[in-house]
């Protein structure tokens, strides 16, 4: 009986570290406009930079629909993904900047590598993991986050609420058993231009 519990336990933290890739918290769909920190202006402004990237993207190299996922927060573009060489990179970058509206480009994209089965595993596995202990935390707006893994190196964007939460969510994530580095691209709501009354 304690086996299929854990069990249970276990296919739920994988399904949540899924759901929460789908969802994308303050990154788009799935969250409550009331949820999201930032002024509907900028919600709106943040998803037209974001999807006039993507198109352009795709525009460049239709693979990267799979392999580049970008984000924007409050004129900030964050980059994440895999390309199969540093001049891909480059112009990835490149063409970010040229966002109408960029206030700053984070390019965290990686360089291909042979596919390793079980270091995706563990990568999906941290994920889920700080996934859940953000949502149980009761001092972390969890729906405020994203999070992504690439060979155990935890990338976290988002927006805390204070200064407090934001090392919480580090901390959280330093806790995760097999992590060797955590990068948080993570905005104080203070820091943002226009902020909800």
């Amino acid at each position: 009986m304690k086996i299929k519990l854990y069990f249970f336990i276990l296919l739920l933290v994988f399904i949540n570290g899924c759901v929460g890739t789908s969802s994308k918290g303050v990154f788009g769909t799935g969250v409550s406009i009331a949820l999201d920190p930032r002024t509907l202006g900028t919600q709106i402004d943040d998803s037209i930079m974001d999807k006039n990237l993507d198109g352009r993207l795709l525009k460049m190299n239709k693979s990267y629909f799979l392999s580049v996922k970008t984000k924007v927060l409050d004129g900030r573009i964050f980059i994440t993904g895999k390309v199969d060489n540093p001049e891909e990179k480059l112009k990835i970058t490149k063409l970010a900047w040229e966002t109408k509206g960029v206030r700053s480009v984070r390019n965290d994209i990686k360089i291909k590598e042979e596919f390793n089965f079980k270091q995706s595993a563990k990568d999906i596995l941290i994920t889920s993991q700080l996934r859940s202990a953000l949502i149980f935390n009761k001092n972390i707006k969890a729906v405020n986050y994203n999070i992504d893994t690439y060979k155990k190196k935890i990338y976290v964007y988002g927006i805390a609420r204070s200064s407090d939460e934001r090392s919480e969510v580090i901390n959280e994530a330093k806790e995760i058993l097999d992590v060797e580095d955590v990068v948080a691209s993570i905005l104080l709501l203070e820091d943002l231009r226009i902020q909800k009354n």
